[in-house]
């Protein structure tokens, strides 16, 4: 992360730059800890099967994600005129943290699941319009040359804190069947393993953990001074007219309406391996939430080496080959992901005994990590390169738009294909259907942009 050192930045460039990084470390758990590798899994194991888990898990996701869709651009052009992103990261983030504390109620026997995937989407909600706001503040930490790798770095910062989160929850509180951590002890602060306490404790955990880590954002990160901001209600009266002029000149900016489309397909399918990988594993392969866990903490190790490389190879070669690159290795996967099972790899069977089918889970988890790493830094590079710097907040509003206008395709058609089939492997082909559309938009994305420079 050497280009926080440069001496060419004004005086508390580079803190500001740090505390940026900071809201990644910070929110990164709820993805590490609840999206994927602990709570997902348990989620099949306080409903008992992995197909309704996995039903279950999309809907709720899915519903969660019409919402953010709604509203995000429209709270971006909001922000645009009235300025105070930083005050909406706040109030977002107060969302984050009670979200993700009612997760501690999931009690196994005793749960309400209306509230359980309640709060969890009002959590996933905090959290993606927090992110639209510090996304849209990546264009003033650096030049156009430098966004690369300090996206890069960024994404690599975050997946190191959803590591450490991780190999924590792990060593400390998620217990196994026998009531034991990953180190053999039983979770600490006396927590009641057979109330799978431990377990429940990721959603507090993730909760402490934002509001400790994102002290540092608020302490250096500042809005730049916007001499024509309106009031919030002004700005919430033009946002809608501002809005439909932005959408109605998408045609005339072919690159952006292109790329909008494309990172549409290729995140909402990146998100649902991620959505569905620890109940997938969970069911398909009979895994633990600590050998999900364990499966996490390689994916995570990946995806922060393969972010800073990331980072370094769009800055040499813009992020378009970038994304190609990786998409292309995450449509492969996902086709490979299916092919394992506990019966067969590949095709070829195998004894009940066999740990074949768990080496290549593992391998192919590595692959999605590092892949996804480094597409998920180049993507907000490449929003920055299409976007128009004066409504950089409506952009990352359409940004997360375009994520999540048809978030709800990728968790509710592999709900929907999950519970038509009755089979988890063949619910997941519909991620693969949506990298490959993906990767043919790209075509018409042009790398440096189309706006007026």
């Amino acid at each position: 992360m050497s280009e926080t050192a440069s001496p060419a930045r004004p005086p508390g460039a580079r803190r500001r730059i740090w505390g940026w990084f900071f809201f990644d470390w910070a929110s990164q758990p709820y993805n590490t800890l609840l999206l994927n590798f602990v709570f997902a899994p348990y989620m099949k194991e306080l409903l008992g099967d992995g197909s309704r888990a996995q039903t279950v898990w999309g809907y709720g996701i899915g519903a969660a994600g019409l919402l953010i869709a709604v509203l995000a651009p429209l709270l971006g052009a909001v922000a645009d005129r009235a300025g105070g992103r930083i005050a909406f990261v706040a109030l977002f983030s107060v969302m984050y943290v009670l979200g993700a504390w009612g997760l501690w109620w999931a009690v196994p026997g005793d749960f309400n699941l209306w509230f359980v995937m309640g709060a969890f989407a009002l959590g996933l909600i905090g959290m993606e319009f927090a992110t639209i706001f510090t996304n849209a503040l990546l264009p003033d930490l650096g030049t156009r040359d430098e966004i690369g790798r300090i996206s890069g770095s960024g994404w690599a910062f975050g997946y190191v804190g959803g590591l450490v989160s991780l190999i924590f929850t792990l060593a400390f509180l998620a217990e196994n069947a026998q009531g034991v951590t990953l180190i053999g002890s039983a979770p600490i602060f006396g927590l009641d393993a057979a109330a799978r306490e431990g377990t429940r404790a990721v959603g507090p955990l993730t909760a402490l953990w934002y509001v400790v880590f994102m002290i540092p954002f608020f302490l250096f990160v500042r809005d730049r001074a916007r001499p024509d901001r309106v009031s919030v209600g002004q700005a919430a009266r033009e946002a809608w007219p501002e809005l439909k002029s932005t959408l109605k000149g998408l045609p005339r900016n072919p690159s952006l309406a292109a790329y909008l489309a494309s990172s549409m397909l290729y995140r909402d399918a990146l998100n649902g391996i991620f959505f569905f990988g620890g109940i997938y594993a969970a069911g398909v392969l009979g895994w633990s939430i600590v050998q999900v866990g364990e499966f996490g903490i390689l994916g995570a190790t990946a995806g922060a080496i393969f972010a800073w490389v990331g980072g370094r190879a769009d800055s040499r070669w813009g992020p378009k080959p970038v994304i190609v690159v990786t998409v292309i290795v995450l449509a492969l996967v996902t086709l490979a992901v299916i092919q394992v099972s506990r019966e067969a790899v590949f095709g070829m069977p195998v004894p009940p005994e066999s740990h074949l089918p768990d080496v290549v889970f593992l391998a192919l988890g590595g692959l999605i990590g590092a892949a996804a790493g480094a597409l998920q830094s180049a993507s907000r590079t490449m929003m920055v390169r299409q976007s128009d710097p004066a409504k950089s907040t409506e952009s990352f509003g359409l940004y997360a738009l375009a994520g999540k206008a048809t978030a709800f395709i990728a968790p509710l058609s592999v709900g929907v294909a999950t519970q038509v089939t009755g089979s988890q492997q063949a619910g997941i082909v519909p991620l693969f259907v949506l990298f490959l559309a993906g990767l043919v938009l790209l075509v018409w994305v042009k790398p440096e942009g189309a706006r007026p420079r």
